[in-house]
């Protein structure tokens, strides 16, 4: 988290600190020594917030190691996580939100990675549209030109100033956890871990169930897109992107569609229609869509027409539901279907259904049990 990244990098930076004065060096030579590097994320305020939060915990270090009056340097990059494999372009939006973050945040080093980087080896035109992020905020957004661009926002400073509190306390943990050991390699740093861990199961059930979204893969996805290609990346091995979880599905698409059999007219199937295609499709399903329909034998045919699969998808209104979804169900199933989801709450067709899907579901479990399901 933000906050684990601020106790770490400062217990870190302490750990030197004390190093090279050990050494010899002057506590104002041994900080000017030292450099920070955070990661900036797409989420804005929270980068700006960290980053203004890390000089103000870095000041108060110093202080106490009598270095007053030298300036943290610190280097910015954009999160590698953060990153999708697909819809890339979308990285572009990111990098450039999160070097916006980093230089209104005070970094004085700001590297975007190319938009392109979680597809392997950049080319020409990601490194470039990369380096041109910068001075596209600098020369038209003129990021530059105040110092504390966001100084006086009480949202903005009120977050700094939480940031910098539990900054500041999980340092002092990291602190009391490594006691007695006199270099970095010495300290035990499973409890930090198991800490992190815990907000990553956090993190990746919240995208699971896409109430953290992620734009072209868990959300808007498109299985008609061509992925670049480009040379591998060692480092993309290493890195464990947000969306990896719903990559590796995507990765492998299904060989068979589902059948969505949108009931009623089209007005009054849509909005559950194109909430069960997108879902869908964020784990490489595709869908045949019935179109509109006008009572369960209409459907059935067209179901027919399909090639009868095996996953069928209902997808209408509350009040279509209600009208003639039960024979909608059942005639599907005569007619071969024998895995039935509805698109909504499970209890809002008076009917036997084998799952459903509405929002706040598990998507990953979701698409996971629907596949083997088209298997």
């Amino acid at each position: 988290s933000d906050v684990q990244e601020l106790g770490w990098s400062v217990a870190v930076g302490v750990a030197y600190l004390r190093a090279l004065t050990e050494a010899g060096f002057s506590p104002a030579v041994a900080a000017n020594l030292i450099e920070f590097r955070f990661a900036a994320t797409d989420e804005q305020f929270p980068t700006i917030a960290k980053l203004r939060a890390a000089r103000q915990l870095w000041t108060r270090v110093l202080e106490l190691s009598g270095a007053e009056g030298v300036e943290m340097r610190i280097h910015a990059v954009s999160s590698r996580p953060m990153l999708s494999k697909y819809d890339p372009y979308v990285n572009m939006l990111r990098g450039t939100v999160a070097a916006f973050a980093a230089g209104v945040g005070g970094a004085d080093a700001v590297t975007v990675l190319p938009f392109d980087s979680a597809n392997g080896v950049p080319d020409g035109f990601g490194r470039r549209i990369a380096r041109n992020v910068s001075h596209l905020l600098i020369d038209e957004s003129h990021v530059a030109a105040v110092a504390d661009p966001a100084g006086g926002s009480f949202a903005v400073e009120q977050l700094t100033a939480d940031m910098a509190a539990a900054g500041w306390e999980a340092f002092i943990q990291l602190e009391e956890e490594w006691t007695g050991a006199n270099a970095v390699g010495g300290h035990d740093f499973s409890p930090f871990r198991d800490r992190i861990a815990a907000v990553s199961a956090e993190r990746e059930k919240a995208i699971a169930r896409r109430k953290r979204p992620i734009t072209g893969l868990t959300e808007f996805p498109n299985l008609a897109e061509t992925l670049p290609e480009r040379p591998v990346d060692p480092l993309n091995e290493r890195v464990v992107r947000y969306g990896a979880s719903f990559e590796a599905l995507r990765d492998t698409p299904a060989t068979t569609k589902v059948f969505l059999a949108t009931i009623g007219t089209v007005a009054q199937h849509t909005a559950r229609a194109t909430f069960a295609t997108n879902l869908l499709a964020a784990g490489g399903i595709g869908v045949e869509v019935a179109g509109a329909t006008a009572d369960a034998e209409d459907l059935a045919g067209k179901y027919r027409a399909a090639g009868s699969p095996a996953v069928v998808c209902l997808a209408g209104s509350d009040k279509t539901y209600a009208e003639w979804g039960a024979a909608a169900i059942a005639a599907l199933r005569e007619a071969g279907a024998t895995h039935v989801i509805i698109a909504g709450k499970p209890d809002a067709v008076d009917a036997e259904v084998d799952d459903a899907a509405s929002m706040g579901v598990d998507a990953l479990a979701f698409l996971t049990a629907t596949r083997e399901k088209l298997a």
